[in-house]
């Protein structure tokens, strides 16, 4: 038996894991904070127990490690840049080397990382422009949060995001000059690190990074119509602001019509812009909200940023041509949310517990009723249980409970899933560290 263990383990190593450079394209997606619950319970919410979504279409599957190098439980800088740089580095840091000290930056966004404080971490964004690729990243989030920044910025603190922006603007003070003429793609929210104090932002600097892009020849966007009437096919760049702060949860952006775009939208859009470069792009796209519906333990609005995230998979699938196309699908870290109780098949998973005997209200030890999605930790802890209603429980608003009392639900440890497919997926399998998932890519852009 461990001769034959041990033949087979060999034959898998030796196994060729990717044709180098076998990836003319690549697009991530990043679904922020979307562990194996957050998944399930969104194809549940959607499509029932027996369904699928667009991301578990994919013929690749890995478990990612996602510890930073400082916590078991990282945030989401080190996770991210883990995945675009290849190095582990300390919680809050954004694309730096693992001796980075994170360092509290101002309240205008701007930091002071000290000397002998680390140094960049070269990003698969900065490699691929290098390279003559087109280069972008769109997400739900503001364009300066951790995720997209670290794709092509570095400091020692994430809320650093007025010198995180200034990073992406091309010629002006601040801007990294690893990315070449610049992002041929920018969109997300968050405005006020874009513009002067002056002009209702947070930048002390007087700067309107909104104007600078434009005087750089990007198109400047920002609302959702104005992205439905652009003709993306017909653009070299594009930057589209879409809000001040983050935009908002997809529930929203639906049930009260705003004027924003779909994160499903800006994906095609922003394909549609790099596509036109003859020697391919790298493209990282965000379901950022997925995230911060769960810290707020809003198991609703998650799951419906989820399915959002899993639209813009769905469109890019239809869209990109996976001879030469590779696509990723990961989260950064998981949450504290479980799925628990034996509700019968077909309840919906925000409601109640009902049993799969009688289907009648599952109920605790104490007599309460209980739903089937609950948080170890976050805000909606009583010192005594009550029965949840099952009208409150599928309303927008509710508020999961929570095993332990904090005033914002916690990121979880765990493993989370990856999935893949297209030109050079082959190589992701098993069991890997998130620092293994940027070699993988980088091979098979040939970086």
């Amino acid at each position: 038996m461990k001769t034959l263990l041990a033949a087979t383990l060999a034959a898998c190593a030796a196994s060729p894991a990717l044709a180098a450079g076998e990836a003319k394209n690549v697009i991530f997606f990043l679904g922020d904070g979307m562990g194996p619950a957050t998944v399930t319970a969104a194809r549940i919410y959607q499509y029932g127990e027996s369904g699928k979504l667009a991301m578990e279409k994919l013929d690749r599957t890995a478990r990612i490690k996602t510890f930073s190098n400082d916590a078991q439980t990282t945030d989401s800088a080190p996770s991210m840049a883990a995945y675009m740089t290849g190095v582990k580095m300390n919680n809050e840091v954004i694309s730096m080397t693992a001796d980075t000290r994170a360092i509290e930056p101002n309240s205008d966004g701007t930091g002071n990382c000290g000397s002998n404080n680390g140094a960049p971490a070269a990003t698969l964004l900065e490699l691929a422009k290098a390279k003559g690729k087109a280069i972008g990243a769109v997400t739900t989030t503001r364009v300066t949060h951790a995720t997209p920044a670290a794709t092509y910025a570095h400091v020692c603190h994430r809320d650093a995001e007025s010198d995180i922006i200034a990073q992406a603007v091309p010629g002006g003070a601040g801007y990294n000059a690893k990315l070449g003429a610049g992002l041929d793609v920018l969109m997300g929210g968050g405005s006020k690190f874009l513009l002067p104090k002056a002009s209702g932002g947070k930048r002390g600097d007087g700067r309107n990074l909104l104007q600078e892009f434009a005087a750089k020849g990007y198109p400047v966007l920002q609302t959702g119509a104005q992205l439905a009437a652009f003709d993306a096919k017909s653009a070299n760049k594009l930057v589209g602001i879409f809000g001040k702060d983050h935009l908002d949860y997809e529930l929203d952006r639906v049930k009260n019509k705003l004027d924003q775009p779909s994160l499903a939208q800006m994906t095609a859009a922003a394909m549609d812009v790099l596509s036109k470069n003859g020697k391919g792009y790298v493209l990282m796209v965000e379901g950022g909200r997925i995230d911060h519906a769960l810290h707020g333990t809003n198991a609703k609005r998650a799951l419906v940023d989820a399915i959002a995230f899993d639209e813009a998979i769905k469109t890019a699938l239809a869209k990109a041509d996976l001879k030469n196309t590779l696509i990723v699908v990961t989260a950064d870290h998981d949450h504290t949310m479980t799925i628990n109780g034996y509700s019968k098949r077909g309840n919906p998973i925000h409601d109640i517990s009902r049993s799969y005997v009688d289907g009648q209200p599952a109920k605790d030890a104490d007599g309460a009723v209980y739903t089937t999605l609950a948080f170890g930790n976050g805000p909606n802890r009583k010192p005594t249980r009550v029965s949840v209603d099952s009208a409150a429980a599928i309303a927008d608003d509710y508020q999961q409970e929570t095993g332990i009392r904090l005033s914002s639900e916690t990121h979880g440890g765990g493993d989370v899933m990856l999935m893949s497919g297209g030109a050079g997926s082959q190589g992701f399998k098993g069991v890997m560290d998130n620092t293994k998932v940027f070699s993988l890519v980088k091979s098979a852009l040939g970086l």
